[in-house]
C-alpha cells in the first residue's frame, strides 16, 4: 500500500467518538510539512464504532485511515500499537506525528520501537530541510536552549505538545477520502473497567482565565482566596510544581513543563517566581499578570502587567474590584 507520493501521517487520538483536538493542531503543521515535501497528508484514527471523521477531512487531511473496533475503547497502548504497526509497515509513511498528550506520550515510544525507528518527544516546532528531511525542534536543558534534531531512520517520528500550534481551520469544501481498514490482527482480550476511582477535577487547558499560586502562598487554605478571584473572573485555579508537590493542591492544576500547558486570555501568577519549567506552560497566554514581592523575579520578564506587592494585599483588592467578596462570609 505504499502510495505514489510520500506520506505525512498523523496519529489521531480518540476522545470518545471525536478526535482529540491535538489532531487539529497537527493538521495545521502537517499541511505545511506536506506542502513542502509534496506529500499527502494522512491521518490514522483508531477508535470505537461510530467515530467522527469529517472534521479531519475539513481541516486538511487528504486521507483518513479508520480502524473501528470495541477493543479501542480503553487506552491500552499494546492493543493500539499491535494493530497500527502492521498497517504502518505496509503504508511506509515518511513522517509520523503524534500529540504529546498523556496517552500519546505513552503510545509513541512503543510505536517507534515496534517500527524500529527513532522518536523526538515534546517538539515545539517542525520543518523540512532542503533535502526533505524533518527537522524537529525541542527545548533542552530546562528550556534554556532549543535543540534541532534529525532522525536517520524512517519513519521520522515526533510528538508535539498540545496547544503548541494553532488548529487548522475547517474548510467544508476540502475534499478527502476515508479508508476503512479491517483489523490486521485478531483482537486480544482487553481490560475491563471495574470502578473509576478518580476523575479529573478540572481541565485548566480550556480556561479563558487562570489564576495560579506558587511558593508565595503560606498555607494550603490560602488557595481559597485564589479560587474566589478565579470564580469572580470566570476562570480556573492553577499552581506551580512546588505547591503541588507540597500537597497544597492536586496535580490536575499544575502548570508547567511537567504539568499542563495553558494558553488563556489572562494568566495571573500569584507568588510565582517564574522558573523555566513553569514559564514553559504559560508564557503564551494573551495577557500575563504577575504579583510578587521580589522585583527581580523572572516572572516579570514575561509579564504584560507586573505588580510588585504582597499577594495577600493585592488579590483581595482585585476580588473586590471585579465584583467578588473577600473574605467570604
Amino acid at each position: 500500500m505504499n502510495p505514489a507520493h510520500p506520506s505525512i501521517l498523523i496519529v489521531a487520538e480518540p476522545q470518545g467518538q471525536q478526535p482529540h483536538p491535538v489532531a487539529y493542531e497537527l493538521l495545521h503543521k502537517g499541511r505545511q510539512l506536506a506542502d513542502a515535501r509534496q506529500a499527502t497528508l494522512d491521518v490514522l484514527l483508531c477508535g470505537t464504532p461510530g467515530m467522527e471523521t469529517a472534521s479531519l477531512i475539513h481541516r486538511g487531511a487528504d486521507r483518513v485511515y479508520l480502524m473501528e473496533d470495541p477493543c479501542f475503547a480503553l487506552p491500552e497502548e499494546q492493543i493500539f500499537v499491535a494493530q497500527m504497526t502492521a498497517f504502518l509497515k505496509e503504508l511506509k509513511p515518511e513522517v509520523i506525528l503524534t500529540g504529546a498528550t498523556s496517552f500519546g506520550r505513552s503510545l509513541a515510544p512503543r510505536l517507534a520501537a515496534a517500527l524500529n525507528t527513532g522518536l523526538t518527544a515534546d517538539c515545539t516546532d517542525l520543518h523540512m530541510d532542503e533535502n526533505g528531511r524533518l527537522v524537529q525542534t525541542r527545548p533542552a536543558f530546562s528550556e534554556n536552549i532549543l535543540a534541532n534534531i534529525m532522525t536517520d531512520t524512517l519513519p521520522q517520528m515526533a510528538t508535539v505538545r498540545y496547544q503548541e500550534f494553532p488548529q487548522a481551520m475547517p474548510n467544508p469544501e476540502h475534499q478527502g477520502e476515508v479508508v476503512r481498514l479491517p483489523l490486521p490482527l485478531p483482537v486480544p482480550d482487553t481490560g475491563v473497567v471495574i470502578e473509576k476511582l478518580r476523575q479529573l477535577e478540572v481541565d485548566i487547558t480550556k480556561a479563558s482565565v487562570v489564576v495560579s499560586g506558587g511558593r508565595g502562598l503560606k498555607q494550603q487554605d490560602d488557595f481559597a482566596m485564589l479560587r474566589e478571584l478565579a470564580r469572580t473572573l470566570g476562570g480556573e485555579v492553577g499552581a506551580s510544581r512546588t505547591v503541588v508537590e507540597d500537597g497544597f493542591i492536586s496535580k490536575d492544576h499544575q502548570v508547567g513543563y511537567s504539568g499542563h500547558r495553558v494558553k488563556p486570555q489572562v494568566y495571573i501568577a500569584c507568588g510565582i517566581s517564574g522558573s523555566p519549567q513553569h514559564l514553559a506552560g504559560m508564557k503564551e497566554a494573551d495577557v500575563i499578570v504577575a504579583i510578587n514581592t521580589d522585583p527581580s523575579a523572572p516572572i516579570f520578564q514575561v509579564a504584560d502587567v507586573g505588580i510588585v506587592g504582597d499577594l495577600y494585599e493585592v488579590v483581595p483588592q482585585m476580588i473586590r474590584r471585579y465584583g467578588g467578596t473577600w473574605p467570604v462570609l
